[in-house]
């Protein structure tokens, strides 16, 4: 497969032409990559009008991922979530024509949502109907929606209805039915959006559990959290089912909340991650996944509880008198490090570039549990249902004072408080907060909230 933006870039550099332009390094070398950052120089393309190398490149990631339009982002799934949510808010709109221009849109969102759905929220000013979760003890993590629940929901709420927002796979490894759930959100003439952060991989599975191949609408994808993508990588996907327009308004959407200074680097490492995608991904998938349940079983004939998850994660639920953060340690003491950890879980993430001597030396540490797990589970925080006395939006724009947690009962959340990762806020701005809200801050970890100035 072609790479023209990385190709593009090495003839650059090997012309030796003398660069009066920005960056301001001038390719000199103090990190070693300075040679290859450029900007949008003579052929070089730009990011939000693609039509030349750029465009070609996102062409053939289209074709890889099997979408109607695949787009690049060099700002993580931040900017294409809130991308996702503008294109459904203009859909909305262009579906409903000027006759529900005065009504506030609505999205059902389940209540894991990471941040960046908030500001999004904020920047694009629509209200939030949460749909919670209904296991119980329910990690902040994890929000299992069913289609009853959803088919009941979107029903009671009707045309005012924007877009069905789901995360999945959860930061636990945790996975949405998305099958089924967009075959209720499309019943009522409603977008699927789902943050596939952790997933773009999915799709190269033997069977593919790519949002986009479920039914889906819109997702976004971080490719460099499980593709060898350069931090900041990510794409936007538009299914080859959904309204038209999507794709049409897509590089519009990216662009309303972008840089107008995109990472070449970046750039570089999503095309080059499509002739890795085209040459052996799947073969080099498979194997690492077959190593990981195997990975999976011994841990668990050694007493470790082993979570549900999708196939590039190992959750391991910690056991009664040791906690998720402690196990981190353990790891880290013997070179280890996870992904994350909190008070009742530790998260692995893999991929192919790890070897087989990463997972024999997992296992040497992991190699018997000395502890037990409770017939009593620990009792998580219930999820807060806190009461919205204010918008998102009005909320975060609102004058604000920084309180310990414990004296911020009975006052509203100004900003999404919430430690990163996992990034999911316990109470969102506009909430009231109570003595539920405050139980769940200090299991987390958080002493300080900013909550709206009386």
């Amino acid at each position: 497969m072609r790479t023209p933006i990385y190709d593009f870039v090495t003839e650059y550099v090997a012309s030796d032409t003398v660069r009066l332009h920005m960056p301001g390094h001038k390719g000199q070398p103090v990190l070693g990559c300075e040679a290859r950052d450029i900007t949008e120089i003579s052929g070089a393309d730009a990011l939000y009008e693609a039509t030349g190398i750029i465009g070609e490149s996102e062409t053939n990631a289209t074709a890889l991922f099997g979408t109607g339009r695949t787009f690049y982002s060099t700002e993580g799934s931040s900017q294409c979530v809130r991308a996702m949510l503008e294109l459904a808010r203009r859909w909305w709109q262009e579906k409903n024509g000027t006759a529900r221009k005065t009504e506030r849109p609505v999205v059902l969102a389940a209540r894991n949502a990471h941040k960046a759905f908030l500001y999004a929220a904020i920047l694009l000013d629509f209200d939030i109907v949460w749909l919670w979760p209904e296991e119980k003890n329910a990690s902040l993590c994890s929000c299992v929606v069913t289609a009853e629940t959803l088919e009941k929901v979107l029903t009671e709420k009707g045309d005012a209805v924007v877009a069905v927002y789901l995360t999945s796979p959860n930061y636990l490894g945790g996975m949405a039915d998305i099958s089924t759930l967009a075959g209720v959100c499309h019943q009522h003439n409603t977008l699927l959006l789902v943050d596939n952060a952790h997933g773009a991989y999915l799709h190269f599975l033997e069977k593919s559990l790519h949002p986009m191949d479920l039914g889906a609408d819109l997702c976004c994808d971080s490719a460099h959290k499980t593709l060898p993508v350069l931090t900041g990588g990510a794409y936007l996907h538009i299914s080859k089912t959904s309204p038209g327009q999507l794709q049409e308004w897509g590089k519009g959407a990216l662009e309303l909340f972008g840089s107008t200074s995109p990472s070449y680097l970046i750039l570089q490492s999503l095309d080059l991650c499509n002739r890795y995608l085209a040459e052996g991904y799947k073969e080099r998938l498979a194997t690492v996944c077959g190593q990981l349940a195997a990975a999976k079983t011994h841990l668990w004939k050694v007493g470790w509880q082993i979570e549900e998850t999708d196939p590039l994660r190992i959750t391991i639920k910690a056991p009664g008198g040791l906690s998720g953060t402690e196990l981190a340690d353990l790891l880290r003491r013997n070179q280890i490090e996870c992904e994350y950890a909190d008070e009742d879980y530790l998260v692995l993430m893999a991929t192919p570039e790890n070897s087989v001597q990463n997972f024999d030396r997992l296992l040497a540490v992991m190699d018997e549990n000395k502890f037990e797990y409770h017939a009593t589970p620990k009792k998580i925080p219930l999820a807060v249902q806190a009461e919205q006395v204010m918008s998102v939006r009005n909320a975060y724009f609102s004058g604000g004072e920084v309180l310990p947690v414990e004296q911020a009962i009975g006052r509203i959340c100004r900003m999404p408080t919430a430690t990163c990762p996992p990034a999911i806020p316990i109470v969102v701005p506009g909430e009231r907060m109570d003595e539920v809200a405050v139980k769940s801050f200090r299991y987390y970890g958080i002493d300080f909230v900013e909550v709206v100035k009386e």
